[in-house]
């Protein structure tokens, strides 16, 4: 059960932020098998393990990225041999053993990463962010919560996200606006940080941004927060370069030189 050759590659991101998307482009490619047809939402995985509860309370969207009880790090009391060994039992059936990448999306990841590094020590971490404005307007389907309190909700569970950025080995975060403008270079990108060839999986992308308006006029702070991400009120959104962290500098340079094509 997950031989060697199987290595964990997570995706994470918040609600409506295209991790579904980006995990479709990645399970596209030949070494990478994903979870299919499972009789849950969005096949995620978090659904499919008994080892972290997850109830009707977890994962809420617009809460749980900044519910303390939700972040798990390498201190969290599920940090054990026997939490790796039921995920693993859990979730082999899933995955195709001959692939080399086994991939597992689901948004509370974002909330696990330091955890799952422990129990899974050569897992491997892509992040899509989008913008949080919009994040918030897409968010506002499902949940009844004010925009501005969805807003800081978004900048908040980044923050977060940014300060575990630094316990993880091997991390790539990109954004979502990205993704869809130069989708090529983006894709040659996430297969290099996989130390795989690039392949086409042939999914076509649209700019789903425009679909929601947004506010222009925002609190100073916030729109202070934003520029880290390289945002801007009204939903705008300038340059920013994608964080790359791994151990082997041959890999982060074919990530980085990938994203400069």
């Amino acid at each position: 059960m997950n031989p060697v050759h199987n290595r964990f590659v997570f995706v994470a991101g918040l609600h409506r932020t295209g991790t579904s998307l980006l995990a479709r482009i990645l399970a596209g490619h030949c070494n990478v098998s994903a979870i299919t047809d499972a009789p849950v939402p969005e096949n995620e995985g978090c659904y499919l393990q008994g080892a972290i509860p997850h109830t009707a309370l977890d994962g809420r969207p617009g809460h749980y990225a900044t519910d303390p009880s939700q972040h798990h790090t390498e201190n969290s009391p599920r940090n054990t041999m026997e939490t790796r060994r039921r995920i693993l039992e859990d979730w082999s059936p899933w995955f195709a053993p001959d692939r080399k990448w086994w991939l597992e999306k689901s948004p509370v990841n974002l909330t696990r990463m330091r955890l799952y590094q422990q129990l899974f020590p050569t897992a491997q971490f892509i992040v899509i962010l989008r913008h949080p404005q919009v994040m918030a307007a897409a968010l506002g389907k499902w949940v009844d919560d004010d925009p501005q309190a969805l807003l800081r909700y978004g900048l908040d569970a980044y923050d977060r996200m940014a300060q575990d950025l630094a316990y993880l080995h091997a991390a790539f975060v990109l954004r979502y606006e990205d993704l869809v403008a130069r989708p090529e270079a983006m894709r040659r990108a996430a297969f290099a940080f996989l130390d795989l060839e690039e392949e086409d999986p042939g999914i076509a992308l649209r700019e789903g941004n425009s679909d929601y308006e947004v506010a222009r006029d925002i609190a100073p702070d916030l729109a202070g927060r934003l520029a880290q991400w390289g945002y801007a009120p009204g939903g705008r959104v300038d340059r920013w370069s994608a964080r790359v962290a791994h151990p082997l500098r041959a890999i982060r340079d074919a990530t980085l030189g990938a994203l400069d094509d």
